[in-house]
């Protein structure tokens, strides 16, 4: 696994940060959840996706259904991306943001994630 870029953006005050990640199986995104987790205790939810050669999978983490791992992998998908995963580690601010607000927050993030991966270019 390789970490190719991290972004950090802000909605009403809940903070989404993006890990963009080269893989190369499901236990590799499976360690990666772990440490991410580990390494932010008090995040909230850290909703997913990748998409391997053979496989794809994401997660809401517990989020409201399809509002955060629906909206990480199509952002991989657009990209044609493979062997790529995108997480995104969110610290609740205090604000709801309404499933709307959360699937934007949750694209932007995993968009400006790739975008400003120099690699992707």
């Amino acid at each position: 696994m390789k970490l190719l870029n991290t972004v950090e953006i802000e909605r009403k005050k809940s903070k989404f940060i993006a890990y963009y990640y080269e893989i190369t199986s499901k236990q590799e995104a499976k360690e990666i959840y772990k440490s991410l987790k580990k390494e932010h205790k008090k995040a909230r939810h850290i909703p997913y996706a990748y998409i391997l050669e053979n496989t794809a999978s994401k997660s809401d983490d517990k989020e409201p259904s399809g509002t955060s791992g629906m909206p990480i992998y199509q952002v991989l998908e657009r990209q044609k991306s493979q062997n790529k995963a995108i997480f995104v580690v969110r610290y609740f601010g205090g604000i709801k943001l309404g499933a709307g607000g959360l699937t934007r927050a949750y694209r932007e993030a995993a968009s400006q994630a790739i975008a400003s991966d120099t690699s992707v270019k």
